[in-house]
């Protein structure tokens, strides 16, 4: 088998255990930053002693604060997400969430001073347009759901930090490394969090802990070092379109786990959201 054909299989199959994860978050039915928290936490204690064989590296310059940026981002991130997730549909607050190319791409205007072509401005209409589509037509149904989307909204831009960290601590550590630094300080970031707004880490049903097993283990660590390992071997254009397929995987996977009906503004809105990402990330 080649590296490439390989590397394919790890897409599919990270692309696919990520879509799990907001399934996952609802059916276990507790607070959303408790599940944040067991989501890093486990993967963080699965990872460590596969770093610790390696050789356990101390990051150091540029590359620690962006390890250390990586894990504040992604801690804040999942905090949102979940708590978002908790709070509107799956399928609506999964496609808002998953905007962060946009964020991505004004970081690097603004911050980075690099040049954006005109296909990143007219992706950046698209996806914003959706947005509004989605967020209005769950309002309009329920509006107890604009403070969950604008949550999902939130984790979006978080995420986009998480992104920039990871591309700038990348080159000054490997990915398991990396992963392991950044989801512990995840863990710290969420832990004093849940103590604070009184979430709960304890007293959960049998079947609630096995599902935020399922979500560490497999949305976490299976998913994203396998997605980690198909960035290093293909083109990130095509990864990063690949990836939205788990966009409507997990709108689709919401219908028969979750009793979520895909309304007609999810689908207008969804198709300008992914066709929007499309064009970002186009060159």
């Amino acid at each position: 088998m080649t590296t490439s054909t390989k590397a394919w299989i790890a897409l599919i199959l990270g692309a696919m255990a990520i879509s799990s994860s907001p399934i996952l978050v609802k059916l276990a039915d507790v607070p959303g930053t408790s599940s944040a928290f067991y989501r890093v936490f486990i993967g963080f204690l699965v990872l460590l002693p596969w770093y610790a064989v390696k050789g356990v590296k101390v990051p150091t310059g540029k590359t620690l604060w962006a390890v250390v940026a990586g894990g504040l981002f992604f801690g804040v991130d999942l905090i949102f997400w979940n708590e978002g997730l908790m709070r509107a549909p799956a399928a609506s607050a999964t496609l808002v969430a998953n905007n962060a190319p946009i964020w991505v791409g004004l970081v690097s205007l603004f911050w980075l001073k690099e040049k954006l072509s005109r296909y990143y401005w007219l992706g950046l209409a698209l996806a914003i347009g959706g947005m509004f589509v989605v967020m209005n037509g769950d309002i309009q149904v329920n509006p107890d759901d604009v403070f969950g989307l604008s949550l999902a909204a939130g984790a979006s831009v978080c995420y986009a930090g998480y992104l920039l960290s990871t591309r700038q601590a990348r080159s000054g550590i490997d990915t398991v490394g990396f992963m392991v630094w950044s989801l512990g300080i995840a863990s710290l970031v969420i832990l004093p969090v849940a103590w604070a707004i009184g979430a709960p880490l304890s007293g959960f049903s049998m079947t609630a802990w096995g599902l935020i097993l399922i979500l560490g283990l497999f949305s976490q660590t299976i998913g994203w070092l396998a997605i980690n390992y198909a960035l290093g071997h293909l083109p990130a254009s095509v990864t990063s379109v690949v990836l939205l397929g788990q966009v409507v995987l997990a709108t689709l996977l919401a219908v028969p786990f979750l009793g979520e009906a895909i309304r007609p503004t999810q689908i207008v809105g969804g198709a300008l959201i992914i066709s929007g990402i499309i064009l970002v990330n186009r060159r």
